[in-house]
């Protein structure tokens, strides 16, 4: 099976934003934390605005229910052009009905597994597959709080105050050539990664900036595209209240170009 023509429409669009001082909003699905049922209701909070981009996975998957939340959103007429985006703990979490897949280099950490290994076992399958893959550099941030990522990647995350380390870690993934930097407090983080880290990141880097973990408000997703951030991730406070969702997503209006 060979790739799609426009194998880099995903990641095109992303840069586009950024060059264009935009920003963009995502929203994570854990498929272990939303099932079918509430996928649908989530859908159905886009209908007078929506996400720019949906991402689905979780650090800990122990259901099956990947492709079918992919489904709930394809199938939703508010949602059905968006693209989904897999945010994958391991290449047992791969799915042919996602758009694209954050190939996810875990670069705060030591693990060799999380840097390479799941990657070499999950190449052969995703150059088979029509997946647009973005490579991504993770860096994992001290939000307070030991998340499941942390100790599933059993990796030391940067400490809350170092923005130096932050730095460095995120110009090392740039310059190894990876596309897109993705900074996470983890799912359930006590606070967002300070607006200090994020400007101190934003203004050495040349490629686009994802940053997550800790949103749980309008005020805080602001806070963070202020300091730098070209896309917000926001998760966990849209699982535990769906309706939040229409607020974010209006305040993004203000963002559009």
């Amino acid at each position: 099976m060979q790739k799609a023509i426009n194998q880099n429409a995903i990641y095109n669009t992303l840069v586009k934003i950024k060059e264009n001082s935009g920003k963009s909003l995502a929203i994570l699905i854990d498929p272990d934390k939303i099932d079918t049922t509430q996928g649908t209701k989530l859908s159905d909070y886009c209908k007078e605005n929506a996400p720019d981009f949906f991402l689905v996975g979780g650090s800990l998957i122990t259901t099956n229910q990947t492709d079918t939340i992919i489904d709930s959103i394809r199938n939703s007429p508010y949602t059905a052009h968006i693209p989904v985006l897999l945010f994958p703990n391991s290449y047992l979490h791969l799915s042919e009905k996602a758009d694209g897949i954050l190939f996810l280099s875990l670069i705060s950490g030591r693990n060799p597994e999380y840097l390479i290994g799941n990657h070499v076992i999950a190449a052969p399958l995703l150059k088979q597959s029509k997946l647009e893959v973005i490579p991504t550099g993770y860096i994992l941030v001290n939000c307070g709080n030991q998340t499941t990522v942390a100790y599933i990647s059993n990796t030391t995350p940067i400490p809350y105050n170092k923005n130096d380390i932050a730095v460095c870690t995120a110009l090392a993934g740039e310059m190894l050539g990876l596309k897109m930097i993705y900074m996470d407090g983890g799912s359930g983080a006590k606070q967002a990664i300070s607006p200090e880290m994020i400007r101190a990141v934003k203004q050495q880097l040349d490629v686009p900036l994802m940053i997550g973990g800790g949103i749980r408000t309008v005020e805080a997703m602001e806070m963070a595209f202020e300091a730098g951030a070209d896309t917000v991730v926001i998760g966990s406070a849209v699982e535990q209240n769906p309706e939040l969702l229409a607020n974010f997503c209006e305040a993004m209006k203000k963002y559009k170009n």
